[in-house]
């Protein structure tokens, strides 16, 4: 059985740090940044992208719609 690696790509300047999608997270991968955007918020990144699993919990919470989940066979 392959198995599957997970990867984020959280769009920065939309993302107003809500903190669902860490909240989300079942593997805690994605934390929120202490760097800001342009428009003051802390954005969401992947903080632990070996643990990332692709199941895609952030991407259906986030209520913005600016998480992008991408699965690769490894």
């Amino acid at each position: 059985m392959a198995k599957v690696k997970g990867a984020v790509v959280v769009d920065t300047e939309q993302c107003k740090g809500c903190d669902l999608c860490v909240v989300a997270c079942p593997s805690d991968v994605l934390s929120l940044s202490k760097e800001a955007n342009a428009k003051g918020y802390n954005y969401s990144f992947m903080s632990s992208p070996d643990d990332c699993v692709g199941c895609a919990a952030c991407a259906y919470v986030c209520p913005d719609a600016c998480i992008t989940v991408y699965k690769v066979k490894i």
